[in-house]
Parts: C-alpha cells; structure tokens; sequence
C-alpha cells in the first residue's frame, strides 16, 4: 500500500511538470523579482531553473517510491522481535529510523520544490518570505528551492 502512495507521487510529479513547465512559459517574465544591479530574467535562464526543480523532484519522487518498499518490507519483518537478539532488535530499529527520516527529509524537498514551482507560476519566485526583498537570481540559480536572502537565511541560522 504504502509503494502505491510513492508511484502516485512520481506520476503527479509527470503531470505537475508539464502544466508547471506550460504555465512558466506564459508566466510573463518582467513579474519575477531581481536584486538591484542584476539584470531580468532571460526565458532560457528561467526554463533551467525549472528543468532542474523537476529534475530534482523526479529524483526524489524516486527515492520516496524506493523508500516506502523498504520501510514496507521493515515493518512487516519486524514482528515482536520473537527470536532476535537485542543487537538484531537494535540493527532494524536504526535502520527503520534513518529510512524515515530519509523518507521525510525527501518528502520535505518535493513540497519546497512544489512551492517554487508554484511561486514561479503565480509571479513571486524570488521574493524572500520573510523580508520581501528579492533573493537574488544568483542564489536562486544555484538553489533553486531557495525562499529566503542570505540576510535572512544567515539570521535563521543562528537562532
């Protein structure tokens, strides 16, 4: 059951790109944000920042389908431990525990992904979520998934 939610994942994921990847092409290109000094976004540049969210998201959609199997097959062996001794008990619960946080960490970047795929459709990529200033088309280009300016970003890291 839990392999069918991954293969849905990976076929929204097919159908997602394409109408993301048409609605991005009519998105007008003037909208989207840049930093004082840099210059407008070129459709080119903005078709790679889009190619690479969705190539990321189809990797991770697979890394989730991959996962969910695993954690599947994980949790239907790991019985009551009936037979086991405590290091084979100890072995499957870390395993168990890196898998979803795998699982989650992937299923983190899809819904990031999905949000900038949103916000590029509806005009305000490249705006940071907390200062409204623009993030800057460099960082975007390197971090595509980026939501937040470096000042921001550096501030949230040291709280």
């Amino acid at each position: 059951m839990a392999g069918s939610a991954g293969r849905t994942t990976a076929k929204a994921a097919g159908k997602g790109a394409a109408s993301t990847k048409a609605a991005a092409d009519q998105a007008p290109l003037a909208s989207l944000v840049v930093k004082e000094g840099e210059e407008a976004w070129t459709s080119a540049e903005l078709a790679e920042v889009i190619d690479e969210l969705h190539q990321q998201r189809e990797h991770s959609a697979t890394i989730i389908e991959g996962l969910d199997d695993e954690l599947t097959g994980l949790m239907r062996d790991s019985g009551d431990g009936a037979g086991q001794d405590q290091a084979d008990i100890g072995s499957t619960s870390f395993e168990r525990d890196h898998e979803l946080t795998v699982l989650n960490n992937e299923r983190e970047k899809v819904a990031q992904i999905d949000r900038a795929l949103g916000r590029i459709d509806d005009g305000t990529y490249g705006v940071c979520e907390s200062c409204g200033e623009p993030i800057g088309k460099m960082r975007l280009m390197a971090f595509p998934r980026a939501t937040l300016c470096m000042p921001c970003k550096q501030r949230e890291e040291r709280r």
